[in-house]
């Protein structure tokens, strides 16, 4: 026993100062090099390194589930449920103002160099146009079977190319609208360009009308070409908005609900809310809301805070925050800052762009609801309508944040909607450039144990292979008082076993 201490001893005297600088800085650099790759991968996948590994690795193996027992298969059962729910809450819907491929997106490219859109995003417009664009008779026209093989493509001058073929053919609609999106570089230039293929869509639709009952075949090929008539007309409304006719525009949107009111996948709508609200025509907007903002009907950014904007209005430009602490709010400033707290709840990300706070960009062509992906998409066309009503903004900067006192854990459960998805900071970084936009995250990710545990880590064992370096003695001397009284416990218990056994079975344990 007395051996095994002197030896410790004589161990520790030995150390230098060199070893402890060593030792420190080697433990500095290790801890700040984890330290660096945990920052990087909760930056990039919202979660600790560490943390994942120990959950999906090292818990099994010490036994942390027990896939037999009935209350955890009625745990994985709820768990498959709220995963479908998550799932059907994170559904990628069409940007119902989607800008121009060629006249506007190309554009500020060639002026920044930048990409403003992403390959996922465009992948998804891809299949879009083959969903609405094709059908399955199409190789019987070739026209339609050239451009069914150009939606496929995924360079832009094949695509282009293939159109310009299909209408050395014949008069084809989805032709004329691949080159007004893609290939026009103005939108006076893609508004011609739809204009034919009005002509030919309209004719292509009247034949399918006629013969949509002789079969399934001729059934599809006239769902096709309805898609088709009612993506060329909302386009042409959308020229016209985009062009300063907006009351002309209004008035092809409204006989467009009117002739298609089943096709609701095209959220046609919301641009007649968009070119109402432009017209300061809010009697008709509130009566498109009365129609459209309904319990049974899917919610959105445009529909929520289109509505709080209307209710701002009426009392936004005589509300003082002052005067309201001191007198209370009238009922109508709370229905106010209810609608506001309600929009703030389906899409916490939109104020700070309303309030420019963060920065715009142009809005993707597809878009997450409840996303940042969204909110950007209504900021950037309904911002200059929160700005024309005198003081709307200041209304919503003074109440926006208390919405999330009313909803302290929105991940668990919601106020007026659902809980918050857990899904669409990761659809948002496919659908948003990150390159050059910092994605907004709701709710804010607090740093993981093991990121704040390393840099403390880091950060203590360079101090003292500092302290070390500078003060070699000193800290060599309180080592071994660290060691020392690190090891006293142990010694202390070896001494009382000593005392406690013989002294023979003692001397077997130590020689064995």
């Amino acid at each position: 026993m007395f051996g095994t201490e002197s030896s410790l001893s004589m161990f520790l005297n030995t150390l230098t100062p060199k070893f402890y600088v060593a030792l420190t800085g080697t433990s500095s650099l290790i801890s700040g090099l984890i330290l660096i790759f945990e920052w990087w991968y909760f930056r990039k996948y919202g979660t600790s390194f560490i943390e994942q590994v120990s959950v999906s690795h090292l818990r099994p193996l010490l036994g942390g589930v027990d896939s037999s027992s009935p209350s955890n298969s009625n745990t994985s059962n709820g768990e498959a449920d709220s995963n479908r729910q998550s799932v059907s809450e994170c559904k990628v819907w069409r940007n119902p103002l989607n800008l121009f491929r060629g006249a506007e997106y190309n554009r500020y490219t060639w002026v920044t160099g930048r990409e403003p859109l992403t390959y996922y995003d465009m992948n998804l417009s891809a299949q879009d146009h083959q969903t609405f664009f094709t059908c399955d008779s199409d190789h019987l026209r070739p026209a339609d079977a050239i451009m069914q093989k150009a939606w496929r493509e995924r360079n832009p001058q094949a695509r282009i190319s293939a159109a310009h073929e299909a209408l050395e053919l014949e008069d084809c609609a989805t032709a004329y609208i691949l080159l007004a999106e893609e290939e026009a570089t103005t939108i006076m230039e893609a508004e011609r360009l739809f204009k034919q293929a009005l002509k030919a869509g309209e004719s292509c639709y009247r034949r399918s009308q006629q013969l949509q009952h002789h079969g399934t075949q001729y059934e599809a090929q006239h769902r096709r070409d309805t898609n088709v008539l009612v993506y060329i007309k909302r386009r042409l409304a959308m020229c016209s908005r985009k062009l300063g006719r907006t009351r002309e525009a209004v008035k092809m949107m409204r006989d467009l609900m009117k002739e298609f009111p089943l096709l609701s996948m095209f959220n046609i709508h919301e641009n007649l809310l968009e070119s109402l609200l432009e017209l300061q025509n809010y009697a008709d907007v509130q009566a498109v809301l009365a129609k459209y903002d309904d319990i049974s009907l899917p919610k959105s950014a445009t529909i929520c805070y289109t509505a709080a904007l209307l209710k701002a209005r009426a009392v936004s430009d005589k509300f003082s925050p002052e005067a309201a602490s001191r007198r209370g709010l009238s009922t109508a400033e709370m229905n106010a800052v209810e609608a506001i707290h309600r929009a703030v709840e389906f899409n916490p990300h939109v104020p700070k762009y309303l309030l420019e706070m963060k920065s715009l960009i142009l809005p993707p062509e597809h878009i997450l609801k409840r996303g940042d992906s969204e909110a950007i998409a209504y900021a950037f066309f309904h911002l200059q309508h929160w700005k024309r009503v005198e003081g709307a903004l200041n209304l919503l900067h003074c109440t926006w944040e208390g919405t999330f006192r009313m909803i302290p854990y929105p991940l668990e459960k919601g106020h007026l909607f659902y809980p918050y998805p857990i899904c669409t900071e990761t659809a948002d970084r496919e659908l948003l450039p990150t390159v050059f936009h910092e994605v907004s995250v709701y709710p804010k990710k607090e740093l993981p144990f093991f990121i704040l545990f390393t840099a403390g880590l880091c950060s203590f064992t360079a101090m003292l292979a500092l302290l070390t370096h500078q003060f070699p003695e000193l800290m060599g001397v309180f080592a071994k008082a660290f060691l020392s009284t690190l090891f006293a416990p142990l010694n202390f218990i070896m001494e009382k076993v000593e005392s406690i056994l013989p002294s023979s079975l003692w001397h077997q344990l130590t020689r064995i």
